[in-house]
């Protein structure tokens, strides 16, 4: 299998290297098994996101440590072998049964990990527990307005096959407004992060109509054909 490597401005974040070709070669290839919107390239991007985070915190003062926030993001889907609505339940049991990270953690860190995979799910009803969950549930909203209608299209697709055209379009707009509506469950940490303007472009989007029809047609043509 060809392992995805894992982005070079990451190795200057004094990331250790052992523990970055044990993620690469035995934690990535485990989103190769999840759906089309929760694969490779989404973990990927949460990895990115969150070493940005965790670079401007530790511009700021903030001792937050990268190996951790590395960690969280790898780990943090993994448990979406046992469904999604209890995925980051199991991305923490995944992490605490990992005999390997005690190569790199303390039992200590491991729980604070685990916790912090627990806590990412946008829909939590309580706050993360640590900044790593906060880090890790910002870094997990990639709001990029297109890219979330397209995510949204393909996991209809991967769990709702037999719905028509018109069934995944009221599907979509019903996800959307119910997560990055006015008033949906999203919740930003960082109110300086490029999300908070991201979320408002969407929002704009989300208002209108005609344009999300557009935009919602031509990914699922892609997407279908």
């Amino acid at each position: 299998m060809q392992i995805c490597k894992i982005g070079r401005k990451f190795a200057v974040m004094n990331i250790n290297q052992e523990f970055k070709q044990y993620i690469e070669r035995e934690i990535l290839p485990l989103y190769d098994h999840h759906d089309a919107a929760h694969r490779r390239d989404h973990v990927l991007t949460v990895i990115d996101q969150s070493l940005t985070i965790v670079k401007n915190l530790q511009s700021a003062g903030e001792p937050v440590d990268v190996n951790m926030a590395f960690a969280i993001a790898a780990y943090h889907d993994t448990g979406l072998c046992e469904g999604r609505d209890v995925h980051h339940l199991a991305s923490g049991r995944i992490i605490r049964a990992d005999r390997e990270l005690r190569r790199w953690f303390t039992e200590e860190q491991i729980e604070t990990i685990a916790q912090a995979a627990e806590d990412h799910r946008a829909s939590a009803k309580n706050e993360p527990r640590s900044i790593y969950g906060r880090i890790v549930a910002e870094a997990d909203r990639v709001i990029v307005p297109e890219t979330i209608v397209k995510r949204t299209i393909q996991f209809g697709l991967d769990n709702y096959p037999t719905l028509g055209r018109d069934e995944h379009y009221r599907r979509t707009v019903e996800h959307l407004k119910e997560k990055y509506g006015k008033g949906g469950y999203l919740k930003l940490y960082f109110p300086h992060s490029p999300n908070a303007e991201r979320l408002a472009q969407l929002r704009q989007l989300i208002n209108n109509k005609e344009e999300l029809k557009e935009i919602f047609d031509t990914l699922y043509d892609q997407l279908t054909s």
